[in-house]
């Protein structure tokens, strides 16, 4: 049988994500590879304890269809969510998405016609990478330095590409490189969009996870003119397995958001967005979160100190304020090359090469810290440090 399979599916069946998962599997490999939360900080009796009370309470109820913006009960929560992160917002400006994920892909799916150009940090997020270039989108990259995207590049590439779409960025932690943009540049950058007219991809998981600096405000917050569509995540601060996201835009995009939205599954899940709240209800979020952070600054430093001691002197690092990542260069190192001598060692990371929109900048990679206990972490470095020793002799 032969499938004529549509344009949006790649050609080959390379996958990153795919990769960065089996490694992680691998009960002998020490993987620095997926952006995977500590399991041992799931909250899961609490979860258990809002399970039942939801069964108990709303039984019938939970276990039907439901409306395809979200339970309001947790929207309204999410508001005061929003309302800490220094951002007004209206039940009506958030609809609960299937992981923060979906929202990202029915965004590209309302934005994005084959051809379309889509400016983006470069490096960025692989898997938002994926899905823009899955509508056909042209990728173009805007250079980072450590206080985020360089907004006089930014400017550049958009009087090169004025008929851009929008721009995708992660300000807050940056998936891969840990850092953050420097608050002058998030007005910079939305300065930017009004003059361009062009819409702005506000991808935040992370940044509730903060310990280290001052807590910034978001491009949501500096958005005069309802140009910024913000997406957020409760997979980082609770657990990723709940699937549960959301989207903060104004009225008349939310409006073209229910419409994909109901077209991709009808609404999300029901049961999960219940039992979230109640437990958002029973529970000190902001309590939870900072034993969270508490446990990644501990490995984060770690880590740091580890790649300091034992890598070679010429290895460059990011130092996240917060977040999950750790971005790595190592001169003349073909990382795809250490990549597989890793993993011949026990150990993995994620290439440099799959963050790239554009030109792959050689011999980087991103670490990760989140899901790892002390031990592994040095010995994770240690057996890298002897991979990376290997591939340079």
């Amino acid at each position: 049988m032969t499938f004529r399979y549509s344009n949006s599916v790649p050609k080959v069946n390379d996958n990153a994500t795919a990769e960065i998962m089996k490694a992680a599997a691998n009960p002998e490999v020490i993987s620095f590879a997926g952006g995977l939360p500590a399991p041992e900080l799931f909250p899961v009796k609490q979860m258990k304890e809002a399970t039942d009370k939801v069964f108990d309470l709303y039984g019938e109820k939970v276990l039907q269809y439901a409306g395809t913006l979200g339970y309001p009960g947790l929207r309204e929560q999410i508001v005061d969510i929003m309302k800490d992160r220094d951002v007004d917002s209206t039940v009506e400006n958030i609809a609960v998405s299937t992981g923060s994920q979906q929202a990202i892909d029915l965004v590209a799916r309302m934005l994005i016609n084959p051809g379309d150009v889509v400016i983006t940090e470069d490096p960025t997020y692989l898997a938002a990478i994926d899905v823009f270039k899955s509508y056909g989108a042209k990728m173009v990259g805007v250079p980072m330095d450590e206080d985020g995207i360089k907004t006089d590049a930014l400017e550049a590439v958009i009087k090169e590409y004025p008929e851009a779409k929008f721009i995708y960025t992660i300000p807050n932690f940056q998936n891969p490189t840990g850092r953050t943009m420097a608050v002058e540049r998030r007005k910079e950058l939305v300065r930017i969009a009004n003059e361009a007219d062009l819409p702005v991809v506000e991808d935040d998981p992370y940044g509730a996870i903060r310990y280290a600096g001052e807590f910034l405000p978001s491009l949501k917050h500096f958005d005069t003119e309802d140009r910024v569509v913000y997406l957020s995540s409760f997979s980082k601060v609770l657990a990723p397995g709940m699937r549960l996201g959301w989207i903060v835009a104004n009225r008349e995009f939310m409006a073209k958001f229910m419409l994909l939205k109901q077209n991709a599954d009808l609404h999300t899940d029901n049961l999960t967005q219940y039992i979230v709240s109640q437990f958002l209800k029973d529970n000190d979020l902001k309590e939870h979160i900072k034993t969270i952070t508490d446990a990644y600054e501990h490995r984060a430093n770690l880590m740091l100190k580890e790649i300091d001691e034992q890598f070679p002197k010429n290895v460059k690092h990011s130092i996240p304020e917060g977040g999950m990542f750790i971005w790595v260069e190592v001169p003349g190192v073909d990382t795809n090359k250490l990549f597989d001598e890793c993993l011949k060692h026990n150990v993995a990371f994620v290439p440099g090469s799959a963050f790239y929109a554009n030109d792959v900048k050689q011999g980087t990679f991103r670490m990760n810290f989140s899901n790892m206990t002390d031990e592994k972490i040095v010995e994770g470095v240690k057996r890298m440090s002897a991979a990376i020793e290997a591939v340079t002799k």
